[in-house]
């Protein structure tokens, strides 16, 4: 299994760290500058940590990189944290980044794309955009925990959400206690 993990410029940088620590096979990644910013503050790593998880890691700018193009191959892309701002290019069709192209080409090629918005409350206009990447087939993975399976930590939250993150990637884990388990 190959696997594209964005991690954009929003609160929540640990739901992309945890990705790369569950997703098995091959792990590409990809950090917006303000993510790099954001990474000390909440995670208490450094961004060579969190890219020494991954097998590849490109910078945000390299519009070059290898998954900007449809004929790169992978199984599934994340956008864990992704930001408002960055699901209104992707809605737009903006692909200025490496981030927006990638997405952009994941769409385009009707690939699973799993984003994990990070915004709350939502305003109509952040709703509208959801709205319309989720009528392209993108998953929209709020970053809204289940409590059914008892969480005592924020790290069983965190796993709860990459946990269904995972399940939309139809891929085996024990992150959390499934309902009816």
């Amino acid at each position: 299994m190959r696997s594209v993990v964005a991690i954009s410029g929003a609160s929540g940088i640990i739901y992309g760290v945890r990705l790369l620590q569950e997703l098995p096979g091959e792990k590409i990644l990809v950090i917006s500058e303000t993510a790099k910013a954001i990474i000390p503050t909440e995670t208490g790593m450094t961004v060579e940590q969190v890219e020494a998880l991954a097998d590849k890691v490109y910078c945000d700018t390299d519009l070059f990189a290898s998954i900007s193009s449809g004929s790169y191959d992978y199984d599934c892309m994340f956008v864990a944290p992704c930001s408002e701002s960055s699901v209104a290019k992707f809605a737009c069709g903006i692909a200025d980044t490496l981030i927006s192209r990638a997405v952009s080409v994941c769409i385009k090629e009707g690939r699973k794309l799993i984003i994990v918005p990070r915004e709350t409350p939502k305003s109509a206009i952040m709703l509208e955009n959801e709205l319309k990447l989720a009528r392209c087939g993108v998953v929209i993975m709020d970053a809204n925990p289940g409590f059914y399976p008892g969480p005592k930590s924020v790290e069983d939250m965190v796993n709860f959400i990459v946990g269904r993150c995972l399940d939309r990637a139809c891929i085996q884990h024990s992150l959390f206690k499934k309902w009816g388990e």
